[in-house]
């Protein structure tokens, strides 16, 4: 048995239709959906576990807060257990650490990434620490928009994009353990690429960062010992005859393939780029169409048979059978019908 939870838009500033976080049943043989708990949230805008999947953890979207969730490991639903503040304006992304000790959240307007305290019941504390993402002025702000980790989570990477008060630039952090934050490599983006998501490869190696309004993803390779970044290629997201604007979503790598995969939100498509196993380059392989608009967050379950993409304006979640082979997407016949999809993860039991 496995379970999907799904965050939903539910604002009118965002002209959403969703009503909070879903959980839903999927059932192994028939690969049917079934909605088994609602809870009215604002704006649970991206999800993320702990380290043992025990728990789940959200943003909410536009506002200061994050909020936690114990998971029944019988049923698959979710228990309130408590809100804390984010650290900032606008949380857009959030993550546990490997001991399970802190959660990192990223606030766009807040211009920060905090480290807030994770307690052994998995609520949440107030930050105990806070880094600021510098803009191009005294008192500004770059918007960062994730905080990932490492494999062996021991660095913090921070995509950052800028916009009109600030640089496009990626960041990383050597993570302290107390929590703490240390700066180690801060690398500016090419003007008005904006950079948005990143992926780290299983080997701890290989970067790639999604540049949101140039349509292009950045290869660097990281240093583990001094935590630098060194850029080696720049390749674009969309198909060559495309003349319009993509806006980059969501880059996301394979757990057990070579191959990794963008959404392009208004180019409403996947992209596929092989990575090649001892140079870390890209290869474009492939673009397929997410059967709806502006998927803004794409994810691959935890056998790697299926990705799922969250179709933000037409309320679609829509399934994709993957070649671990090929890397290549085959849409399934199954689209969920829901309101607002932003954020998705799958757990199995």
């Amino acid at each position: 048995m496995s379970y999907a939870y799904v965050g939903c838009r539910t604002t009118k500033e965002r002209h959403a239709r969703g009503k909070g976080l879903k959980v839903y049943k999927i059932e192994e043989k028939s690969g049917e959906w079934q909605e088994i708990q609602l809870i009215e949230l604002e704006n649970p805008s991206y999800l993320a576990f702990d380290r043992n999947k025990e728990y789940l953890y959200t943003v909410h979207g536009d506002k200061t807060e994050v909020s936690a969730f114990k998971i029944d490991s019988a049923t698959g639903k979710l228990h309130y257990l408590n809100t804390a503040y984010a650290g900032g304006k606008n949380p857009v992304y959030l993550t546990i650490d490997k001991t399970n000790s802190y959660c990192f959240v990223a606030t766009l307007q807040g211009g920060k990434v905090a480290t807030l305290k994770r307690g052994s019941d998995g609520r949440l504390s107030d930050p105990v620490h806070e880094v600021h993402i510098p803009g191009l002025e005294e008192g500004n702000i770059s918007y960062p928009h994730q905080c990932i980790l490492s494999q062996s989570m021991d660095y913090l990477l921070v995509p950052a994009q800028g916009r009109d008060q600030g640089y496009g630039q990626v960041n990383v952090y050597k993570v302290e353990e107390s929590g703490a934050l240390l700066k180690t490599c801060a690398l500016k983006a090419r003007p008005g690429a904006e950079p948005r998501h990143a992926a780290v490869h299983s080997n701890e190696r290989f970067v790639y960062v999604l540049n949101e309004k140039d349509n292009s993803v950045v290869y660097y390779q990281l240093n583990r010992e001094t935590g630098k970044l060194t850029p080696k290629q720049n390749v674009p997201t969309l198909p060559e005859y495309y003349t319009g604007n993509g806006e980059g979503g969501t880059v996301i790598i394979h757990p057990f393939a070579n191959y990794l995969y963008v959404s392009n939100r208004i180019h409403d498509s996947i992209t596929i780029f092989s990575i090649d196993d001892y140079t870390g380059y890209l290869k474009n392989i492939g673009c397929v169409p997410t059967l709806g608009k502006t998927p803004r967050h794409i994810t691959i379950d935890e056998t790697g048979k299926f990705l799922y993409a969250t179709n933000e304006d037409s309320d679609s979640v829509v399934v994709y059978a993957v070649d671990e082979q090929t890397g290549q997407l085959t849409y399934t016949g199954r689209q969920i019908e829901t309101g607002s999809p932003v954020c998705l993860l799958t757990r199995n039991t």
